[in-house]
C-alpha cells in the first residue's frame, strides 16, 4: 500500500497549490480520502474529507470556501485545491485512506510554506 503525496511548496499568501495523493496497492474507489495537516507543535488535523464516490465533502471552518478535494478514481488519485493561503495553513499536509472496517492508511505528507 502505498500513498504519495505532492504538490507541495513555498507560496506567497493569497497565492494557490495544488496537492495530489497517488494511491496504489488498495481498491481506491471502495475508500474515504482525506486531507489533514499538522504544523510544527501542533496536532494534526483534518482539512477536507471526500466520500468514495466524490460525491459528499466535508471541510472545516478554517478552509471552507479556500480548500477544494477531489478524486478520480480511475487516476486512483485524490486532489486538494488551495487557494487564497495563509500563513496559517503553513504545514506539512498529508492524505489518509479509510475504510468502513477501520483500516486506514496514511502518506509521508508534502510541506507546504506560505510566506513573503
Amino acid at each position: 500500500v502505498q500513498l504519495v503525496e505532492s504538490g507541495g511548496g513555498l507560496v506567497q499568501p493569497g497565492g494557490s497549490l495544488r496537492l495530489s495523493c497517488a494511491a496504489s496497492g488498495f481498491t481506491f474507489s471502495r475508500y474515504t480520502m482525506s486531507w489533514h495537516r499538522q504544523a510544527p507543535g501542533k496536532e494534526r488535523v483534518l482539512v477536507a474529507t471526500i466520500a468514495s464516490d466524490g460525491v459528499w465533502t466535508y471541510y472545516p471552518d478554517s478552509v471552507k470556501g479556500r480548500f477544494t478535494i477531489s478524486r478520480d478514481n480511475a487516476k486512483n488519485t485524490v486532489y486538494l485545491q488551495m487557494n487564497s493561503l495563509k500563513p496559517e495553513d503553513t504545514a506539512v499536509y498529508y492524505c489518509k485512506a479509510a475504510y468502513n472496517s477501520g483500516t486506514y492508511y496514511w502518506g509521508q505528507g508534502t510541506q507546504v510554506t506560505v510566506s513573503s
